[in-house]
């Protein structure tokens, strides 16, 4: 295993970071502000549309896509250093560079499963920028980290899909770029092959029938830059037949699919947060004084601090790890690695923003500083792409049977 830097990734890693420095910090303070002047406060602050054509000037466009056909072309081994930059500021980088969730996984699932039609209406607006999109799986009413438990019924009349379901949490709903959802339901509800029940059907938002009924918060947080967390129902909104992703029976699969590099996507990021968190408590310990000396000479604050790092290294080289096993045995190969990373990642991560936080104080759940937003994303990845539960669960059996 070599994680070594090629010579395109570091390229790429230094124009990114100037883009950071010159772009995206800068421009943090200025979207606070620019929102507070919309007229509603799902709309991109003027700042993110100037980011995401200075990105796209620059080349820095699409790269999570391994595909070079519609993406950067990039391994995900070549990808996680980048993501990871991008989470250093995850309201703003991952947008501006056009490697947001839920788009990432959505375009992920167009490029690989979609036809061509789908692809050309959805897909290339999606690359380019101009649309956003959600993934409407999760439910209220169902435990729905078993995927197998949905409700969402998606029965065939003649040439159309009737869809008929209630959804939450389907995050980028709230955007009003998002123009198109693509839901997961039941298309055979009584099949005997509990994972071949499940379907996935493109919705236009535009669709009698769907109605986003409201946001979700997350902590109190409403994540405007993401296009929110809604609550979606579909009563009878009616799609034609070519709109179905793939076969009938295969959602599950594509959800799978699509959950993989999510998962790690979102692992990259989350070692970039921890990292701009560090940051974050080694300027504060050595700007402020208390008890007759500054936070940095305090034993207590200096065991956060190197603890912060050791954990980061460590959980960077897993992540690293992952990404290699991905691209040399596929995700099937490294499913092992991929829960290994989900489960450990976002425990880490909210561990050090905790101690940040704390080194802050007040100020550290407060507007002022990106701490307590940082938190409120990080602790949600315990519970999104699947609960670390089911993943420890998972990675369990696969351990005991090597004794079994």
């Amino acid at each position: 295993m070599d994680f070594t830097f090629d010579a395109r990734t570091e390229e790429l890693r230094a124009r990114l970071l100037a883009f950071m420095d010159e772009h995206v910090y800068p421009a943090e303070q200025v979207a606070h502000e620019q929102r507070e002047r919309l007229s509603s406060p799902w709309e991109n602050p003027p700042v993110v549309e100037e980011l995401k054509a200075e990105a796209r000037r620059q080349g820095l466009w699409n790269l999570f896509l391994p595909d070079a056909e519609h993406g950067a072309g990039l391994t995900n081994l070549q990808y996680a250093p980048l993501a990871e930059i991008t989470g250093r500021s995850p309201q703003l980088a991952p947008t501006a560079t056009n490697c947001a969730a839920p788009d990432t996984g959505n375009m992920e699932v167009l490029a690989q499963f979609g036809d061509e039609r789908q692809k050309k209406q959805w897909l290339e607006p999606l690359l380019a920028g101009e649309i956003r999109s959600a993934f409407a799986m999760t439910e209220p009413d169902v435990a729905s980290s078993d995927a197998t438990n949905i409700t969402t019924h998606i029965r065939r009349e003649g040439g159309e899909y009737v869809v008929t379901g209630r959804k939450w949490y389907i995050s980028g709903a709230m955007h009003p770029d998002c123009t198109i959802f693509i839901v997961m339901g039941k298309t055979d509800p009584d099949g005997a092959d509990i994972r071949r029940q499940q379907s996935m059907v493109l919705v236009p938002r535009d669709t009698p029938g769907v109605t986003v009924k409201r946001a979700m918060r997350v902590f109190g947080y409403e994540d405007h830059y993401h296009g929110g967390h809604a609550e979606v129902i579909f009563d009878e909104a009616r799609v034609p037949v070519s709109n179905l992703i793939g076969e009938e029976g295969g959602g599950f699969a594509i959800a799978q699919a699509r959950l993989g590099p999510g998962r790690i996507h979102h692992c990259m990021r989350l070692i970039g947060m921890a990292e701009r968190a560090i940051e974050l408590m080694c300027r504060r310990a050595v700007s402020r004084d208390a008890f007759g000396k500054a936070l940095a000479q305090q034993g207590v604050v200096q065991n956060w601090i190197a603890d912060a790092r050791v954990a980061v290294e460590q959980l960077r080289l897993l992540v690293l790890k992952t990404a290699w096993m991905m691209d040399t045995v596929g995700n099937r190969g490294a499913h092992t690695e991929i829960q290994a990373i989900k489960i450990a990642t976002p425990r880490t991560v909210v561990g050090i923003l905790d101690r940040a936080i704390q080194l802050y104080g007040a100020g550290g759940v407060s507007q002022d500083f990106p701490l307590a937003e940082l938190y409120a994303g990080a602790r949600t990845l315990m519970i999104a792409d699947g609960p670390d539960e089911v993943h420890q669960r998972s990675l369990a059996r696969r351990e005991l049977k090597k004794y079994l």
